[in-house]
C-alpha cells in the first residue's frame, strides 16, 4: 500500500492545482479520460467556442443585409476547421500528460479510482492513501433513460453527444439535436451556420428554459428562424442503421412523429462523476443529484478530502473550477490561514445565434426570494450602436432592489453579451449600487456599453 502526501483525481482545473510550491511533496494524479486534460480543454469550452467563430463568420451575410451589405454566402470545410482546432488542442493535451508523466514528485495513474475507505482508493489494481486528496472528476454525458432504444443505437456512428460529434468526418446534411439547453443551443447555431439541417426535440416549451423568461423567450424566437424547433415533444423512440437514425416523438397534442436524420445528437445533461469514483464509500456526502458536497473552504465531509469543478458544483463552469481550485490551492499550503470562495455572482454566457449571459437572479427567483424589486428592459436598438446594428431583437434586462439599489440580476441577449456582462458582474461583485454604476464613470459614446447604462438608468433609482 502506497502513502502519498496529495492525491489530485482528474487533470482538468484539478492539475493546476500542483505546482512548483508542492516540488517536495510525493503527489499522485489520477485521470481515467482518453484525453489529458479534462473537459474544457477537449470537448467543452475551448473547441466548441473555436467552432462557434467560423459558424459567426457564416452568418455575416444575413446580419449585412439590413445595412445594405450584400455578400455571397460563404461555406466552410469542416474537416478543414476541425483538423485546425483539434490540431492545436490535441498536441496541449498530449504534451500536459507527458510532462506530468515525467515530473519527478508527481506519480501519474491513467487509470479509473475508486474509493475504498477513508481516504484510500484502489488504482490500477493497486491501494494507495493520502494525507489530502482534491477530487476534481468532473462530469459526464447523460442520456434519458426513458427513451426505447436509445442505449441499443449508442454504437452506431449515427448517434453521438457532445464528446463525440466535433470529429466527426463529415457535416450531416440532417442533424437532429436531443435537448434545449445550453449545449444544443450551441451545437444548433454550429451545424446550422455551417449548412446542416437542424431539428431540436425537448420537452419544454422554449429553448434555455433556465434563463430569465424574457431571454428564453427572446432566443427561442431567434433560433425558429435558423432551426426546425420540435418543442414540447416527447421522445418515445431511437432507431437508427447504416443510412439514418429515426427519432419518434408525441407531441403535446398527442400526434405522433417520426423524424429522419443523419446523425443524432443527444444534448440532455450531464452529471457528476462521484459515482464512478464511488466517493460514498469513501465516507464523501453527495447530494441527491450526485454532486460532492463542500463548505465555503471545498472540503468535503471528510477530513482532509477537498472537491472542485463540475463534480461538486451544479453550474458545471470552468471559471468557477478555476477559482476553486485556487482556493484549494492556497488551504493545501496554508492550512492555518485557509481562504473562502466568496465570490458571486458567478456568470454564465451562451454562445448561441444570438449570445446569452447573465449573472445573479431572474425575475421570477427575485420576486419569490421576497425582493422588492425594479425591473428594466433596454433594447440594444435604443442606443447609437444599436442603430448601427440596426438591431430589433437583443436586449439588457436588470432586476434591483429598491431598497438597497443593489443589482440582483443581469440578462443579455445579444452581440457581445459575453462581454457586455462583465462589467454589471463587477459592480455586483463589489457591491456598488445602481446609481454609482451608472453614473459613477464614463461610458464610451456610442460603444454598445451604452446600452448597459440605459438599462442601469431605466431602473430608476438615482434618485
Amino acid at each position: 500500500m502506497r502513502h502519498f502526501d496529495l492525491i489530485v483525481i482528474g487533470s482538468g482545473s484539478g492539475n493546476s492545482i500542483v505546482d512548483e510550491r508542492f516540488a517536495d511533496w510525493d503527489v499522485a494524479l489520477i485521470d481515467d479520460g482518453p484525453r489529458f486534460g479534462g473537459t474544457c480543454l477537449n470537448y467543452g469550452c475551448i473547441p466548441t467556442k473555436m467552432f462557434v467563430l467560423p459558424a459567426d463568420l457564416l452568418r455575416a451575410p444575413e446580419a449585412g443585409a439590413p445595412l445594405g451589405v450584400f455578400a455571397p454566402q460563404p461555406s466552410a470545410d469542416w474537416a478543414v476547421v476541425r483538423d485546425r482546432i483539434f490540431g492545436r488542442i490535441d498536441p496541449i493535451s498530449t504534451g500536459g500528460e507527458t510532462w506530468r508523466a515525467q515530473a519527478a514528485n508527481v506519480t501519474l495513474y491513467r487509470d479509473t479510482a475508486r474509493f475504498t475507505g477513508e481516504r484510500t482508493l484502489e488504482v490500477a489494481g493497486e491501494t494507495i492513501t493520502a494525507d489530502r486528496i482534491v477530487i476534481a472528476a468532473g462530469s459526464r454525458c447523460t442520456s434519458p433513460a426513458s427513451i426505447a432504444g436509445l442505449d441499443e443505437v449508442w454504437a452506431s456512428e449515427r448517434v453521438h453527444n457532445s464528446d463525440t460529434v466535433m470529429r466527426i468526418d463529415e457535416l450531416p446534411e440532417r442533424l437532429i439535436i436531443l435537448g434545449a439547453g445550453f449545449i444544443a443551443a450551441e451545437f444548433a447555431h454550429v451545424f446550422s451556420a455551417f449548412g446542416s439541417h437542424v431539428t431540436v426535440v425537448a420537452r419544454s416549451g422554449a429553448m434555455l428554459r433556465r434563463e430569465d423568461a424574457e431571454i428564453s423567450r427572446r432566443y427561442t424566437a431567434a433560433a425558429a428562424r435558423h432551426v426546425d424547433l420540435r418543442l414540447g415533444h416527447s421522445t418515445d423512440r431511437v432507431e437508427a442503421d447504416a443510412d439514418r437514425v429515426r427519432v419518434h416523438t408525441t407531441d403535446n397534442g398527442g400526434v405522433q412523429h417520426v423524424l429522419e436524420g443523419d446523425l443524432l445528437l443527444v444534448a440532455t445533461g450531464r452529471r457528476p462523476n462521484s459515482d464512478r469514483l464511488a466517493v460514498t464509500v469513501g465516507g464523501i456526502e453527495v447530494d441527491p443529484l450526485g454532486f460532492v458536497v463542500v463548505d465555503a473552504q471545498q472540503r468535503t465531509s471528510v477530513e482532509g478530502v477537498w472537491a472542485v469543478g463540475d463534480v461538486s458544483n451544479p453550474s458545471m463552469l470552468k471559471h468557477a473550477a478555476n477559482h476553486e481550485a485556487r482556493i484549494v490551492q492556497h488551504n493545501l499550503l496554508h492550512p492555518d490561514d485557509p481562504r473562502e470562495n466568496t465570490l458571486a455572482p458567478l456568470p454564465h454566457a451562451v454562445f448561441g445565434h444570438p449570445q446569452v449571459a447573465a449573472a445573479g437572479l431572474t425575475e421570477a427567483e427575485a420576486r419569490a426570494a421576497g425582493h422588492d424589486i425594479a425591473v428594466a428592459v433596454q433594447e440594444y436598438g435604443s442606443t447609437a450602436y444599436g442603430w448601427a446594428l440596426e438591431d430589433t431583437e437583443s436586449c439588457v434586462k436588470l432586476i434591483a432592489d429598491k431598497q438597497t439599489k443593489q443589482v440582483l440580476g443581469a440578462h443579455i441577449i445579444g452581440p457581445q453579451a459575453s462581454s457586455l456582462i462583465q462589467p454589471l458582474v463587477q459592480g455586483m461583485s463589489t457591491g456598488v449600487d445602481v446609481p454609482t454604476m451608472a453614473r459613477g464613470q464614463y461610458w464610451i459614446h456610442p460603444a454598445l456599453t451604452e446600452v448597459v447604462e440605459n438599462a442601469l438608468l431605466s431602473l430608476g433609482l438615482e434618485a
